[in-house]
């Protein structure tokens, strides 16, 4: 049986250079492929924050750096945001079930590396293959599922259950990576991708439809260039900043990337054919959802690393047990994100986007003024479910914003938008956040180093607080209790600076998007 809106094959066997019918509404065959689709959304969830109840762990075996350790979190989330742009356009004219087969083909390889990497240079390196495999398969999924469900109805509900998955992915990382760090090395859980690939590979030809954008031009790859070059140095100018505070090599790379950023705007605006059409822009629905979706992954993404660090080096839980603690705010992100579509069919999506980070601007303040090591983890835990209650909501009324209010020739980019800037978003906010709490730890630590350590002690003692556990035998009594009050003064002020940027996004959400229906960009 055919797909209900699948473009008719030309007699080369090539996808028909025509759009879908949007009367008809999906069938059972294009529910099934949305399960399929669910395979390699969860799997670039659970890659985002799979490594981080295993930083202590790595960092016992592979001993990276400060800066390498913040690479190594967010290399994969910083170059699957780098390419996400050309890969959409690339799906486009490619095919996005073929960029789908392949990119996850990538995917495995690049997850084998990264299991068995043996420093911690091989480990950024294959979380940048990581994100480089990624970014194919983040907009070939979304575009697919526009392809699959034409109905206003069934495609608002098809990306809240795609936002579930990833978020469900996000949320599992802790989970998987506690469990599997109890039995093995801290590398194993990466190879959970291998079985699944497979499986995709071998079913996506059955199950999923092929389209091409019709017309599509070539890629313009000094366009793709320029999109890196922006992107990669701001990227390592916060890091610098982290480090160093505004140095030379920090502001000058920023400005770098802000050049380029120009360099790359000016470049599509004299495109015929440009890898990102700025004309998406001038629909509100469009540019108000990029930006929800950016500093509420902002806020998440950075709070998650922290809470993660904290349930395991201030409350002092295993892995398994610490991941454990992670599920009540998985369950509120599902339950957000699968209710969340169905609400806005009776409220406007602006109101329903307003409540639930209004619910998370609760549970951060929660965070920054009642986290201590004495105020017991179930605080923390449902500070963090209220946060998390946010991200489902934007990311599943967020996510059919944007890609509702393009043309269905453009699905691709406008995905390959939206993925842009949660991921972007979520190592934005590692990058951030985490810097902000590292200053703080190390302003708070300053003044409090006894003499007599060693100078690779003091280094540890002095750089973090995962750092200075790893030497904890060798620390004298309540240097330890020290740096963990360091941390959770740097955790609490992380809070509030989400909490405060959330707040504004809240208010943002129910000004501008008031009168806008779901899916009403596509009507």
């Amino acid at each position: 049986m055919a797909f209900q809106n699948e473009p008719d094959l030309s007699l080369s066997g090539k996808p028909a250079e025509t759009p879908p019918s949007p009367t008809l509404k999906a069938g059972p065959r294009e529910w099934m492929g949305l399960a399929l689709l669910a395979l390699p959304t969860i799997l670039l969830g659970l890659d985002l924050t799979l490594l981080h109840l295993a930083l202590p762990a790595l960092a016992a075996d592979l001993r990276p750096t400060s800066t390498q350790a913040l690479w190594i979190m967010d290399a994969y989330g910083f170059l699957i945001a780098g390419f996400l742009i050309t890969m959409g356009t690339l799906g486009d004219r490619i095919g996005r079930r073929k960029l789908l087969m392949i990119g996850a083909a990538a995917f495995a390889i690049a997850s084998t590396l990264a299991a068995f990497s043996t420093s911690a240079a091989m480990l950024i390196a294959a979380r940048a293959l990581l994100g480089m495999a990624g970014a194919t398969l983040m907009p070939s999924t979304l575009a697919l599922i526009t392809n699959m469900f034409v109905d206003p109805r069934q495609r608002a509900l098809g990306f809240g259950i795609w936002a579930t998955m990833f978020a469900l992915g996000m949320a599992l990382g802790p989970v998987i990576g506690g469990v599997f760090l109890e039995r093995f090395w801290w590398g194993a859980a990466f190879l959970i991708a291998v079985p699944l690939v497979v499986l995709l590979v071998l079913l996506a030809p059955v199950l999923l439809p092929e389209y091409r954008a019709p017309h599509a031009g070539r890629l313009d790859l000094p366009s793709v260039g320029l999109s890196l070059a922006a992107m990669l140095p701001v990227v390592y100018g916060i890091k610098q900043i982290a480090k160093d505070d505004f140095g030379f090599q920090s502001i000058g790379a920023l400005a770098l990337g802000l050049v380029f950023a120009t360099l790359f705007v000016r470049r599509q605006r004299r495109l015929a054919d440009p890898l990102l059409d700025l004309a998406l822009f001038a629909n509100r629905a469009f540019s108000v959802a990029l930006v929800v979706l950016l500093f509420g992954l902002v806020a998440v993404g950075g709070t998650m690393l922290l809470v993660t660090q904290y349930l395991q080096l201030v409350a002092g839980f295993s892995p398994l047990v610490a991941g454990l603690w992670m599920g009540p705010p998985a369950l509120a992100m599902v339950a957000a994100g699968v209710t969340a579509p169905l609400i806005a069919r009776y409220i406007r999506p602006g109101f329903v986007v307003a409540g639930a980070l209004g619910l998370s601007v609760a549970g951060y303040v929660m965070l920054a003024l009642l986290v201590s090591s004495a105020s017991g983890t179930a605080v923390v835990v449902a500070g963090f479910s209220l946060a998390y209650l946010g991200l489902g909501t934007i990311a599943a009324l967020g996510t059919d914003l944007v890609v509702g209010s393009a043309p269905a020739d453009k699905a691709g980019s406008a995905s390959a938008m939206s993925e842009t800037v949660q991921d972007l978003g979520i190592s934005l906010g590692i990058a951030l956040l985490g810097s902000l709490a590292t200053a703080i730890y190390r302003q708070a630590m300053h003044g409090h180093m006894p003499e007599g350590l060693g100078p690779e002690v003091r280094e540890a003692v002095r750089d973090s607080l995962w750092a200075a556990t790893s030497v904890a035998s060798q620390l004298p009594p309540g240097l330890l209790e020290t740096a963990r009050a360091a941390f959770i003064a740097g955790f609490s002020s992380a809070a509030m600076f989400s909490a405060a940027s959330v707040a504004i996004l809240a208010v943002l959400a129910a000004a501008s998007l008031r009168r806008i229906g779901v899916s009403e960009g596509s009507k």
